[in-house]
C-alpha cells in the first residue's frame, strides 16, 4: 500500500470546505440539465471523498 503524501506544515494541507448549498429559490424547478442541485451534490460527493482523505492523512484532526 502506497504512503500517503504527508506536508511539510499542516496549512499546505488545508481542512477541505463543505461546498455551499443552494438557497430555497436558487432550483427553478424546470428539470434544467445542470440543475443547482444536480451540481451541488456532485460537490458534496467530491468534498466527502476529498474529506475523507483528509482525515486518513490527519487521524489526530477533530472531527
Amino acid at each position: 500500500m502506497p504512503v500517503p503524501f504527508l506536508p511539510a506544515t499542516p496549512d499546505a494541507d488545508p481542512r477541505p470546505q463543505p461546498p455551499e448549498e443552494p438557497g430555497p429559490n436558487e432550483c427553478c424547478g424546470s428539470g434544467c440539465p445542470l440543475c443547482v442541485l444536480d451540481l451541488y451534490n456532485d460537490e458534496l460527493q467530491r468534498y466527502r471523498a476529498a474529506f475523507a482523505a483528509w482525515r486518513l492523512r490527519h487521524p489526530d484532526a477533530t472531527p
